[in-house]
């Protein structure tokens, strides 16, 4: 094995905590009584769950609530509607009302919109006409791979878009306990060269367990990229570096890598404070030190990060950590959309004053962006014309390959939030149209799309 950084010799045993700790988190940081009574509420809804290094390191307790991490894990009024807080409120602590506090949960998740842009309709691969659980593909080249035992995390974010993996409802959760079936649809789509490992959260799996998922896939030759979709880095960094399996995974990484496999480690830093601690730097680099590339992302979120100073300062971080600042997403349709949506033209009003601040090798983030139904909507600028004011607008991916890559415009707006608030301008092309306002292609005319693909590939 040739690590570069060594391990810290401390080591600190992870301990989750849940609802049930708000008291003991309460009376241990001060959190006012009310505030600590809403966090109980609210957490029969909106999943819960910190530790002690994000509690310990990462919360500035002089700053409640409005700290932005405090924001991020810990629920906050304001995040469901009233009149369903205030619901919850009556039905939490009666002994007499248990099912009908659990008719209550379950109806106000229905309303949070659990599976944004058609996953379950849309996204979910068959194999001989039989749905394969724990898989995605929306893009061709791409498939998401969810192993049942990463489906949770060290920490959760409040405004996670896959929120309803942790709830609990089978039916709402992507989540496979072994990767056969993976394998087996790889071999029929050779087409798919990168295979994204998600959650959840991966990295909360033992090195053997990942193990146990990760090398079945370097038997697939046409796979080139694996990549692991990760918070831990900023929630959890002894995982790289002083848990006991810390060294082995970091091994197994140097595996994947030496199969001549590109492997990504797809990290989740959402405000900077996450790498100022000198584990998550360490982390980082001894994750580098395997050969693995290291990319951030996250997504813009009102109460968090929608200001452009935390955005300059978070790339550059990045940047400095040796990691390749990637994607600002914009925050999805889901869960509590309302309390941490930012309207596009504030998003791109941050985005634009972040990146012109930056050096040109951190410039190689891109945003904002819509994770959309098509594919990925990129807000590339606002332009004034004649016709008046419009978003340029751009598909960066897209479940038809024809129509990557390719602008269109939609019409100003200061309130819009989401691609299907926009109004198109008359000349966006007929095919991007359709797809933006819902009519999505048909399987024969994806594998048409497909084929079109290859063609152009084998002329270039």
């Amino acid at each position: 094995m040739s690590l570069t950084v060594p391990a810290i010799p401390e080591k600190e045993r992870f301990r989750a905590y849940g609802p049930r700790h708000v008291d003991e988190i309460a009376d241990r940081f001060g959190i006012p009584k009310h505030i600590a009574r809403s966090i109980q509420v609210l957490s029969t809804v909106l999943p819960f769950r910190v530790n002690e290094y994000v509690l310990s390191n990462l919360v500035d307790w002089d700053n409640i609530p409005h700290d932005p991490i405090f924001q991020m894990v810990f629920p906050q009024s304001g995040m469901l509607k009233a009149e369903d807080e205030q619901r919850l409120a009556a039905l939490v602590g009666d002994p007499n009302a248990k099912q009908a506090l659990r008719l209550a949960v379950q109806q106000i998740r229905g309303g949070l919109n659990p599976h944004p842009s058609g996953q379950k309709q849309l996204n979910v691969p068959t194999i001989d006409g039989d749905e394969v659980p724990g898989l995605q593909h929306k893009y061709r080249e791409t498939v998401l791979y969810f192993p049942g035992q990463g489906q949770t995390c060290h920490s959760y974010c409040t405004y996670c878009f896959r929120w309803a993996q942790f709830v609990g409802d089978a039916d709402l959760r992507f989540a496979v306990p072994e990767p056969s079936r993976l394998v087996d649809y790889l071999g029929r789509h050779p087409e798919v060269d990168d295979v994204l490992v998600t959650g959840g959260d991966p990295m909360i799996m033992s090195t053997d367990r990942l193990r146990s998922h990760l090398e079945p896939i370097l038997d697939v030759t046409t796979v080139r990229t694996i990549r692991i979709g990760t918070k831990s880095v900023a929630y959890w960094p002894q995982r790289f570096v002083t848990d006991n399996d810390a060294d082995d995974v970091l091994r197994l990484f140097e595996k994947v890598v030496a199969s001549g496999r590109n492997l990504a480690v797809m990290m989740h830093f959402t405000h900077p404070r996450e790498l100022e601690t000198d584990l998550a730097r360490r982390a980082v680099s001894r994750i580098r030190s395997t050969g693995a590339l290291a990319y951030c992302q996250a997504p813009l979120v009102a109460h968090v990060n929608d200001d452009p100073q935390a955005w300059s300062s978070l790339w550059r971080a990045e940047l400095a950590a040796g990691a390749v600042p990637y994607y600002m997403f914009v925050e999805r349709d889901t869960g509590p959309y309302d309390y941490f949506r930012v309207p596009l033209a504030r998003a791109h009003e941050i985005f634009h004053n972040a990146y012109r601040t930056l050096p040109g090798l951190a410039r190689t983030v891109r945003g904002p962006v819509m994770s959309a139904t098509p594919g990925k909507v990129i807000v590339d600028g606002v332009t004034e014309t004649a016709e008046g004011r419009f978003f340029q607008l751009r598909m960066l991916q897209a479940r038809n390959p024809q129509l990557v890559g390719r602008p269109f415009r939609a019409h100003y707006s200061e309130t819009a939030a989401w691609l299907d608030e926009l109004q198109l301008a008359a000349d966006v092309p007929t095919d991007i149209a359709t797809a933006v306002q819902g009519a999505l292609p048909s399987l024969t005319e994806q594998l048409e799309a497909s084929a079109w693909l290859d063609e152009e590939l084998a002329h270039a």
